[in-house]
């Protein structure tokens, strides 16, 4: 990049490189007798055949705004036509193919069981999908988590609850165990997970 003194030279030089839709390359303008390198891509010539898929057009800057200018996407169409192509609802009225399987349910994203802290797309679909307690009680992804740490299934109750809780309190607390600290650590995990799920709803 060329630098005069001028910033404003700099600045122009600048914008011209990223200017959209821009394509640099070593290919020649489309125009006859042009001696622009092409690098702005047009719809290839109306009735042009190949055997393959056909080539776009490539322009200069300025050829290009002169394509721009002088297409009409209506050209060819008659009144009818026209007027049916304005219409607000155009398109819509394509039938659209069905994502949903034939025998049942969407099957889900395949990373339904992502790590999710605010349980904003997983719980939801496991819930909808595959319900995991037998008295339908939705459980959250932090429900989950504290179920692990007290090693609880799905579809424990309110009562399972406070004797898990109990019996690793007794495992766990330094006065159980000769006044070993050691598993402060697991204490405090059980003791927290006791108080999430005390209160969510799978065991209000």
């Amino acid at each position: 990049m060329r630098f005069d003194g001028d910033c404003r030279v700099l600045a122009k030089e600048r914008a011209n490189t990223r200017f959209h839709g821009r394509i640099e390359g070593d290919r020649p303008c489309a125009v006859p007798g042009c001696p622009e390198p092409g690098e702005f891509r047009a719809p290839p010539l109306e009735g042009a055949s190949s055997d393959g898929p056909p080539a776009f057009r490539w322009f200069c800057l300025e050829h290009v705004r002169a394509f721009n200018a002088g297409y009409n996407y209506f050209d060819g169409m008659t009144a009818e036509e026209i007027h049916h192509a304005q219409r607000p609802l155009a398109g819509w009225e394509r039938e659209t193919r069905a994502f949903a399987r034939a025998g049942g349910g969407d099957p889900g994203p395949r990373w339904h069981d992502f790590a999710d802290p605010l349980d904003a797309i997983s719980a939801r679909f496991r819930r909808e999908t595959a319900p995991e307690r037998s008295d339908g009680k939705p459980l959250s992804g932090q429900d989950r988590a504290s179920l692990k740490v007290l090693g609880l299934a799905a579809d424990a109750d309110r009562s399972a609850l406070r004797k898990r809780y109990s019996e690793l309190v007794r495992r766990y607390h330094p006065d159980r165990n000769g006044g070993d600290r050691s598993h402060e650590a697991l204490l405090q995990k059980v003791i927290a997970a006791y108080q999430q799920l005390r209160q969510a709803p799978a065991f209000a």
